[in-house]
């Protein structure tokens, strides 16, 4: 018997007619004789309602309570489901992370699935049950609960699919697959059917919100392909395979737009070995991830300007962290958090002269000033102001021939 491992995010069990919705899907699987393995967000908005509270209470609110808390939005959500599947004449039942146990490693709030113990679920699908485990949350060597970050249930999705061999891997969500771009950004945007794990790594780490970065890097580690689709209508979806025959000669995939990015720019920053090291490694100490990276050159050999991108929600740790590092001397920290990172992917890039211009022209014509460049080989990012965003994207995706 085949095993199907089912996702669903928050806006597929965000109300009671969603979850008797997404009870009809895992029905539908069932009676194929497959064996099914649900995995369940929290209903939409419970996870921000929790995360409110703790910045109520405290705006350093203890990490391992933090996961503690988060992690009940998954028990009522895989609760509703089993219920209304009991309901339906279906045997099934709610398992909460530790109850496996799924085991992670590495910090609170951003820990990585290591090992899922098969067990007990499998017992439970040989008498024909129907498993639904909660997303987003595993339990460390100390015995505690840890969440995967925002997006985490993917994570589970994906690392049940490894564990269990699944033969498919589907995470239903509430869009019907991967477009070119955000079609509330640009109307024009179009379903891709197939795209690679590089691709879609990029497209999710540059703004991307279907699936969580993580998740699609597990995946690729793992050669675990799977499909993004609507709980909500009945459409192909988004294959994200390793299979090179999937793909289409086209040069660029998507283009993608960030909403929460801060640039900190640090004047006067003394020019000489190590300076570098010394600011990102406190930053790096207190999990504060910096993107986009330039230093100026030094006219005279001993100052250097400093520009990097954080997030926004770290741009207040990040200056405490800065002004307080002894180790480093400048005379001047701006910062401004009206910027967004726009972002054009693609694996044909690789052997296609030309991409880097014609970004820049294209932006150039609708007069968007570019304030921070990075590239790797599939991709190319810019910082430009977040009023520009739409203007970007409809100019680079007629640029691209993606409409």
């Amino acid at each position: 018997m085949k095993t199907v491992i089912l996702k669903f995010g928050g806006t597929s069990v965000g109300s009671i007619d969603r979850i008797k919705n997404v009870a009809d899907i895992i029905c539908s699987y069932k009676k194929k004789n497959t064996a099914v393995i649900v995995v369940s967000s929290a209903m939409s908005g419970a996870t921000n309602d929790l995360i409110k509270k703790t910045k109520e209470l405290s705006d350093n609110f203890d990490p391992a309570e933090y996961d503690v808390l988060l992690s009940s939005g998954e028990q009522v959500a895989c609760a509703l489901i089993a219920g209304r599947l009991k309901h339906l004449g279906y045997k099934a039942r709610s398992w909460i992370s530790w109850q496996l146990p799924i085991l992670t490693d590495g910090p609170h709030r951003a820990a990585r699935i290591n090992k899922i113990n098969k067990n007990k679920i499998s017992k439970f699908i040989n008498t024909g049950g129907i498993p639904i485990i909660s997303g987003f949350q595993g339990v460390n060597e100390d015995n505690r609960i840890t969440t995967l970050g925002r997006g985490g249930t993917d994570a589970t999705a994906i690392m049940l699919a490894k564990f269990f061999n699944a033969s498919e891997c589907i995470i239903y969500t509430d869009v019907d697959g991967v477009y070119t771009t955000d079609p509330r950004n640009h109307l024009k945007a179009k379903k891709i059917d197939k795209i690679s794990y590089d691709e879609m790594l990029e497209m999710a780490s540059l703004g991307a919100k279907v699936m969580q970065p993580t998740s699609v890097q597990d995946a690729k580690l793992n050669n675990i392909s799977f499909l993004v689709k609507s709980s909500f209508v009945k459409k192909k979806g988004t294959l994200i395979t390793s299979n090179k025959k999937a793909f289409s000669d086209q040069i660029i995939t998507g283009i993608t737009s960030t909403k929460n990015d801060a640039k900190v720019t640090m004047v006067g920053v003394k020019d000489k070995p190590g300076v570098a090291a010394s600011i990102f490694k406190p930053l790096s100490l207190n999990q504060i991830n910096v993107d986009m990276v330039v230093q100026n050159i030094s006219l005279n050999s001993k100052e250097t300007d400093m520009t990097f991108t954080i997030k926004s929600e770290d741009l207040k740790k990040t200056e405490k962290i800065i002004k307080q590092n002894n180790r480093i001397s400048f005379r001047k920290f701006t910062h401004d958090s009206n910027v967004s990172k726009v972002s054009i992917i693609g694996v044909g890039m690789i052997t296609t002269p030309g991409i880097t211009y014609r970004m820049f022209q294209a932006l150039a014509s609708k007069k968007i000033n570019i304030m921070v460049i990075s590239t790797s080989e599939i991709k190319i990012s810019v910082l430009i102001s977040n009023k520009h965003v739409k203007k970007a994207i409809a100019a680079l995706h007629k640029e691209f021939k993606l409409d």
